[in-house]
């Protein structure tokens, strides 16, 4: 599908481009999202650019996401989608700035792209020429990763709390479900790392986009992509702060699972010696020989119950004294 987005008095206003017509003239965006090959051709021979197929927007090598052809720009950044769901994904977005149009050829459907439409929709002073429109769209990727982080870090505080936190006094130790809270330290991992990546592939387009000749760049628009270079650099430290943390949050969780199951494994190895001396005796009265002492005598059932109670409680009572318990 392609849309054109014609700058009015109100904003940035969006226009579908039927099959088999032009781009109309004028437009500041032309937005390609999930491209047919003839719509491709025709933007190609109208616009005399090269757009990108799927496979070569995947490429990670700078030559292939960063350069310049005949006074067209081509920048292909990575972003992150489906954050909402346990499955969030890395895609690829390429900006083609011409010298008057701004094209992005993607396959998704980003939520910053869809906040972007709709505020320029109402605000035409910030719309006004193409690289406006890519400095804004930049500005909604870094902005959207800011909340990624912001997530991420709400979230491991609130595990941290559920693992370390003590109960209440007078409450029972609760038992923690550590295979859902490793899952949540996993999700929240893979999230930071595409975040990460994002980032990083950001901050690389914003070096090369200051770097590069532009009719329409100036002192104001330098600016402005110098600063947003300096926040993406700053949420590349936070997000490797972050990423520490949840490695930190995967090992202390992995050490309270040992910790529990030696527990366990104590409980069980002080059974065994608790449990073991009366066993001993009940085997030897339960032997099957004319003489066992005590076996004909009216007490000798009972004193063997009560020589194995004896023999179970001591054990308890020096591992309860000795704090082994």
């Amino acid at each position: 599908m392609i849309s054109s987005f014609l700058l009015d008095a109100t904003g940035l206003h969006r226009r579908e481009v039927a099959p088999g017509t032009p781009v109309p003239d004028g437009s500041i965006w032309v937005d390609l999202l999930e491209p047919s090959a003839d719509e491709e051709q025709r933007l190609e021979s109208q616009l005399s650019i090269d757009v990108p197929t799927p496979e070569e927007m995947r490429e990670i090598e700078t030559s292939n996401r960063l350069y310049e052809e005949a006074g067209v720009l081509y920048m292909t950044a990575t972003v992150v989608t489906k954050i909402e769901t346990d499955r969030p994904e890395s895609s690829q977005v390429t900006f083609i700035l011409t010298p008057d149009t701004l094209v992005t050829n993607r396959y998704t459907d980003p939520l910053p792209f869809r906040r972007f439409i709709a505020y320029a929709a109402r605000h035409a002073a910030q719309c006004t020429t193409a690289i406006a429109v890519l400095a804004g769209l930049l500005e909604a990727l870094v902005n959207r990763i800011a909340d990624v982080l912001e997530r991420i870090a709400a979230d491991m505080d609130t595990l941290s709390s559920e693992v370390f936190t003590p109960p209440a006094p007078g409450m029972r130790r609760r038992t923690r479900d550590y295979r859902a809270i490793l899952e949540r330290v996993g999700r929240a991992g893979d999230l930071n790392s595409k975040a990460r990546e994002a980032l990083s592939s950001l901050s690389r387009l914003l070096v090369f986009l200051q770097q590069a000749e532009h009719p329409q760049m100036n002192t104001e628009m330098r600016n402005r992509l110098r600063t947003l270079s300096r926040d993406v650099s700053q949420m590349s430290d936070h997000a490797g702060f972050i990423a520490s943390k949840v490695q930190f949050q995967l090992d202390a969780t992995l050490g309270m699972i040992n910790i529990d199951q030696n527990n366990i494994l104590k409980i069980f190895s002080v059974a065994t010696v608790v449990l073991l001396p009366p066993s001993v005796i009940g085997a030897i009265f339960g032997m099957n020989f004319d003489l066992i002492p005590a076996a004909s005598q009216p007490w000798g059932f009972w004193g063997a119950i009560g020589l194995m109670v004896v023999s179970a409680v001591v054990p308890w009572w020096a591992f309860k004294r000795l704090g082994w318990l």
